[in-house]
């Protein structure tokens, strides 16, 4: 068989087949040795950006590390500067693998990749799909993903995706009819997953519901769907393996870095320990016991073309208690830092609270396909949904009678029905938004 993807990575500069041998290595690590193998992974990784990268050397102050807790953390603004006033010494821009991140914590910036290290991240995320009989060279993809709309970009796109043996549905227009477009190309091609935007892929699943079709009835060959970006919750997934009909595995992932958690074939989050280290600290950047909620801090230990280095991502979890240095096992995904409401009684809210409230009141009747919240004041709040009709008045008072009990009274709400709502460049779905 031809190995079109890994040939790919190849002809671009990525040395995939020393990054999976090397991937192997570090798999073959002992349990009992794995915590020792880690930290000299982080010392190591945190010596050679304090000898060759001058914009960590300036962030930290110093140029040894005395103590890996003093250690500053390196937030999305620190990183808004030209990219090469960040690159380390041996590396350009036209050396290293360059991206943006989507910016839908407020922060975008513009990072890199040394190419190994963007080959390791490659032999991680093939490592994780193998778990599921996945294999990028052979399975193809049905892609619910945003598409650049300009002419080079789409195309550009579209190669890519020829290359990656991937077909991609465009997402930015989820109606009825385009959702029965898709469905027919489910029923025309041999496809073996499902991967991408978590809220596009729900509506396809309650479209197959209203419809009441199973997709592997009329495209046998789907093993599993992978969801990304956004939340996935309970109620939704139930749906989603009902309808289509195959396990549904809960990814979550950062370009600038690697795969952070995948669900393993035992339900567990399994965290990324071999390419990362991930840290959940508390407000004084201090380590807190697994099973504690904090702020997520993540060191990418072989990106030596841009420090990564206690790099907060903007996302709040805990850790299972039974989490091991080799098996770190994520137990709750909170939502981003930034999507926090604040009340008029000084208390502050998490924004997926309103969207959890809501959320089963709003879908009970099956109307409702999807919607967001949006905090405009601070104690007025809008919630846009698609709908084909008006919320009901009981609706409405369950609604307010719930956020009354689970956060406080005198919120003011208004609700406003739309055909679509509005997404990212990218196509993802921002579930909560702060305009204070």
């Amino acid at each position: 068989m031809f190995n079109l993807f890994n040939l790919t990575l190849k002809l671009n500069g990525f040395p995939i087949k020393k990054a999976q041998a090397d991937f192997k290595e570090i798999l073959n690590v002992a349990n009992e040795d794995y915590a020792e193998y880690i930290e000299h992974k982080k010392q190591e990784i945190v010596e050679f950006h304090l000898k060759n990268n001058t914009f960590y050397k300036d962030l930290v102050g110093k140029e040894i590390m005395e103590n890996w807790n003093n250690l500053p953390i390196l937030n999305k603004k620190n990183l808004q500067k030209p990219l090469k006033e960040r690159l380390s010494n041996g590396y350009t821009e036209k050396t290293v693998f360059i991206n943006k991140t989507s910016g839908s914590s407020g922060d975008p910036f513009v990072f890199a990749k040394d190419k190994e290290a963007h080959a390791i991240t490659w032999a991680s995320i093939i490592y994780r799909f193998g778990w599921y009989n996945i294999d990028f060279n052979k399975s193809y993809q049905a892609r619910f993903y945003g598409i650049p709309l300009d002419t080079i970009g789409y195309y550009k796109e579209r190669l890519k995706d020829l290359l990656s043996k991937r077909y991609r549905f465009p997402i930015f227009d989820l109606s009825d009819e385009k959702l029965d477009g898709v469905l027919q190309h489910f029923k025309s091609k041999k496809f073996d997953y499902i991967n991408g935007y978590t809220s596009s892929i729900v509506l396809f699943g309650k479209y197959l519901k209203s419809k009441n079709i199973i997709l592997t009835d009329v495209c046998p060959t789907l093993k599993v769907c992978m969801v990304t970006s956004e939340m996935l919750f309970d109620e939704d997934k139930i749906i989603l393996e009902k309808y289509l009909g195959i396990p549904v595995v809960n990814e979550y992932g950062a370009s600038e870095l690697d795969l952070i958690a995948f669900q393993n074939p035992k339900g567990e989050w399994q965290v990324n320990a071999e390419t990362l280290f991930i840290e959940v600290l508390d407000e004084n950047n201090q380590p807190v016991p697994n099973g504690v909620e904090g702020k997520i801090v993540i060191t990418s230990l072989y990106n030596k073309a841009h420090p990564f280095i206690r790099y907060e991502i903007g996302d709040v979890g805990v850790l299972d208690e039974k989490s091991t240095a080799k098996k770190p096992i994520l137990k709750k995904l909170i939502g981003r830092t930034s999507d926090v409401a604040l009340l008029p009684s000084g208390k502050k809210s998490p924004g997926l609270t309103f969207y959890y409230i809501t959320k089963s009141i709003i879908e009970d009747d099956g109307n409702v396909k999807e919607f967001i919240v949006r905090q405009t004041k601070l104690d007025t709040f809008e919630i846009d949904y698609v709908s084909e009709i008006e919320l009901s008045k009981e609706q409405i008072d369950a609604i307010e009678k719930a956020i009354e009990k689970y956060l406080e009274p005198d919120l003011q709400f208004t609700y406003n029905k739309k055909e679509i709502l509005e997404r990212t460049k990218r196509g993802k779905l921002k579930q909560f938004q702060s305009l204070l």
